[in-house]
């Protein structure tokens, strides 16, 4: 062990969970909070979309939930789904890591749960994260109470929900997905299909079709300030939010504001060849009657300005562009500029004077 790794698992053993929370922000760290003045925000996603979301949310709000969708099948999840019939437990175990503070603790943990095994046994590529979050459904066959408590755990600057109770198949009509017959249009089961296909995914739904929200999501978005929809994989992490009825019906009654953050790129596969407006357009085609406050894309990334804002009007909101990639050239939002961004459609596009 280096004396710097000594140092560093000094001060966490000195520091608790518990001694954090009692804390003030000042001393963790995080911008000191006048009372009342922070926005209540809920982010709806999944996968590394909604984490990079969550890394900027976190840095401008201290009253921040993440609803995370629940119909990922494949590696570590999808496994743990399959042999107990739990929820699959990766998104929100990556929701969690971001919402993780960038000091020893928080940096630390999230560390600790990304880590996956390696072995020759039936460990290999399991995450810690997800043994732990299923580890404790288990004890305490709550789902929302068990996140709870990994995220007191871990330090978390948000809270952890499943959109739905119980686990959903993704499945998608796709034209071409069998590249000897592209014309034929055909369906394709599991999300981690439905992401990787070759072919033009037309429209998604899951099963079961009418499926539970989970009551306290459902109280967030009814009760939040801002509600911020994307980014993230289109098809199978951000439409999936408005195919729960109780969530499409919660964002539709909700007094909060809507923002839509559109991807930096299309993604291999799922949108290939997609524009930003498409985007919006294949949103619609699922939930018609969404409206939405503004939608938030990069500078850069749209060479369309013009038919980009004409699709936004037809959701009723305004195009707000800002340079939020990193600065690498890879199609991954930057967690500072994207705070940037978000923190100035809040205070522009908000209430006048303190929140609530």
């Amino acid at each position: 062990m280096t004396g710097r790794t000594a140092l560093r698992l000094g001060r966490l053993r000195r520091e608790t969970p518990g001694d954090r929370a009692g804390r003030p922000a000042a001393a963790r760290g995080a911008r000191p909070r006048r009372r009342g003045a922070q926005p209540k925000v809920v982010a709806l996603g999944g996968g590394m979309g909604l984490s990079a979301s969550l890394a900027a949310l976190r840095r401008i709000t201290g009253d921040l939930t993440a609803v995370v969708t629940v119909a990922d099948d494949g590696g570590s999840s999808g496994r743990l789904r399959d042999e107990l019939g739990v929820l699959p437990p990766g998104d929100l175990r990556k929701a969690l890591a971001a919402l993780c503070g960038d000091d020893d603790w928080g940096q630390t943990w999230a560390r600790v749960i990304q880590h996956r095994f390696e072995s020759k046994g039936d460990l290999h590529e399991h995450a810690v994260g997800n043994l732990l979050i299923v580890a404790l459904w288990e004890q305490l066959g709550d789902h929302v109470q068990a996140l709870d408590l990994v995220g007191k755990l871990l330090g978390a600057h948000g809270r952890v929900l499943p959109m739905s109770a119980v686990p959903l198949e993704l499945q998608a009509l796709v034209k071409g997905h069998d590249p000897d017959l592209p014309d034929e249009v055909g369906t394709v089961r599991g999300q981690a299909n439905v992401a990787l296909t070759p072919g033009e995914v037309q429209s998604v739904h899951v099963v079961p079709h009418d499926p539970p929200a989970v009551p306290e999501a459902v109280a967030a978005v009814l009760d939040a300030d801002w509600v911020v929809l994307g980014p993230g994989s289109w098809f199978s992490s951000v439409i999936p939010h408005l195919l729960v009825p109780e969530l499409l019906d919660a964002l539709s009654r909700t007094r909060a504001r809507r923002v839509l953050s559109l991807n930096l790129a299309p993604q291999p596969g799922e949108t290939e060849g997609f524009s930003p407006q498409r985007h919006l357009e294949v949103l619609g085609r699922h939930a018609p009657k969404l409206a939405l406050d503004v939608v938030l894309a990069d500078e850069a990334a749209v060479p369309d300005r013009e038919s980009l804002a004409d699709a936004a009007r037809r959701f009723g909101a305004a195009v707000e562009l800002a340079p939020v990639a990193r600065t690498d050239g890879s199609p991954r939002h930057d967690p500072e500029l994207l705070a940037a961004a978000y923190d100035r459609i809040f205070r522009m596009h908000g209430r006048i004077g303190p929140w609530r």
